[in-house]
């Protein structure tokens, strides 16, 4: 079992930068594929960023590759979302999931597979 809480969410200028955190409580956070998914008001909840168990995979949406990194780091249970370079269409509530599986081989971006989430930070991106 995973807990998840995220944080670092806020209102930011176009083309500023924000920092998300999610904490994970459980001995075992180390073994579990972890992303981000975003969602806009009146639309699904999209894949943003996923990082393997290991860090030894990561991948991205198209939509933030090149503005976004995920990282994380099992000593402390937390994974982050930097975000760069912020465009009014990343407005949305950002959330943190770990996937239903332990040490799966693929990251995976299909939101069934995740079955974990934390209960969302909201990103703001003014013009």
């Amino acid at each position: 079992q995973v807990q998840l809480a995220e944080s670092g969410g806020g209102l930011v200028q176009v083309g500023g930068s924000l920092r998300l955190s999610c904490a994970a409580s459980g001995r075992t956070f180390s073994s579990y594929n972890m992303a981000w998914f975003r969602q806009a008001p009146g639309k699904e909840r999209e894949f943003v960023a996923g990082v393997k168990w290991n860090g030894g995979i990561i991948i991205y949406a198209n939509s933030v590759k090149g503005r976004f990194t995920i990282s994380r780091d099992n000593a402390k249970n937390t994974v982050y979302l930097q975000m760069n370079s912020l465009k009014a269409e990343d407005t949305a509530v950002y959330y943190c999931a770990a996937d239903s599986r332990t040490q799966r081989i693929v990251v995976l971006t299909n939101i069934n597979e995740y079955g974990y989430w934390g209960q969302g930070t909201q990103v703001s991106v003014s013009s």
